[in-house]
């Protein structure tokens, strides 16, 4: 029976890489099969800045959707990355769909409270296009209101990205609060998918601290794939790409396909399933489907 995952993807602090981390986990969902959207919660729209995306175009948004002035398929953008997927010789090109947000959104909070049942607005969106999909994911704003309660209304599962310094561990026990509290309210499925590490430095003694008190403390949730600290993960979004299609040879391409393998199956190992060649090419071997490959744009050396 198909299920849906729809994560939503927290911290209420910024600079934690929560962004980056759904426009690439996203892409890279894609590009191993997956149908993916993205909800860009955030009325800051990064996310929705950060594909390339120009609200000016068109006026239909999250915002739109969870005043039920719209359907959640009225305001769905597709935004196509650098790649094209080969099955059997059969070439088709990916894209992800994005719900874009826009700054109007930072104004919605008591106008949607008012509403009735104002913790489920997204929810109820969400179950009317989910089996179109494998992935949904949430790119919550950096608080704890009451769009953030609608993500993990929503969601079956939360992920939290960490930066690995010292302030991080002490916003944990807020975000587990107010998970904890949503929980008991009005998402008794909901779970915590994971911990992502980002912005990692292991030559950084605070760094590996940091995630050696992380693994103490929560164990399994930790997830193992982390992403280091790499300069085209923040250059990429003012091209408005992801960072499979700006820099596929990269270790922010690595390290977020390895975090990708994680999500899906529980394991990050790529050996003999993914190589990234020269020309950004990720290949796959799959006894079902013969080659299956992944050609990315602007393939170049690991950095």
């Amino acid at each position: 029976m198909h299920r849906t995952e729809i994560a939503a993807f927290l911290n209420q602090k910024g600079g934690v890489g929560k962004t980056t981390s759904v426009v690439n986990i996203g892409s890279g969902l894609t590009i191993l099969g997956k149908k993916v959207l993205i909800v860009d919660l955030d009325p800051q729209g990064h996310l929705t800045r950060s594909l390339g995306i120009e609200t000016n175009g068109f006026n239909k948004t999250i915002y739109d959707v969870l005043k039920g002035e719209t359907s959640p398929r009225e305001s769905m953008v597709d935004k196509k990355l650098g790649a094209r997927l080969s099955v059997n010789g059969q070439d088709s090109s990916l894209s992800l769909t994005v719900i874009p947000s826009r700054l109007d959104l930072a104004d919605s909070a008591v106008e949607l409270s008012r509403l009735a049942g104002a913790e489920h607005l997204l929810k109820k969106a969400v179950e009317t296009v989910k089996n179109d999909y494998d992935y949904i994911l949430i790119d919550c704003p950096p608080s704890l209101g009451l769009l953030t309660t609608n993500a993990l209304t929503a969601a079956n599962k939360v992920y939290i990205p960490v930066q690995t310094e010292y302030l991080a561990l002490d916003s944990l026990n807020d975000l587990k609060k107010k998970i904890e509290w949503v929980i008991s309210r009005y998402n008794p499925e909901l779970t915590i998918g994971g911990l992502i590490a980002t912005r990692f430095d292991g030559r950084k003694v605070l760094n590996r601290t940091v995630v050696e008190r992380l693994k103490e403390r929560f164990g399994s949730l930790f997830l193992e794939a982390m992403i280091r600290e790499n300069i085209v993960l923040a250059e990429a979004p003012s091209f408005g790409k992801d960072i499979f299609t700006y820099r596929p040879r990269s270790y922010g391409a690595k390290d977020y396909l390895d975090l990708c393998l994680e999500i899906i199956d529980g394991s990050r190992e790529t050996e003999g399933l993914f190589t990234v060649e020269r020309g950004g090419v990720i290949s796959r071997q799959t006894p079902d489907a013969g080659s299956v490959w992944q050609e990315v744009a602007n393939g170049d050396s690991m950095d």
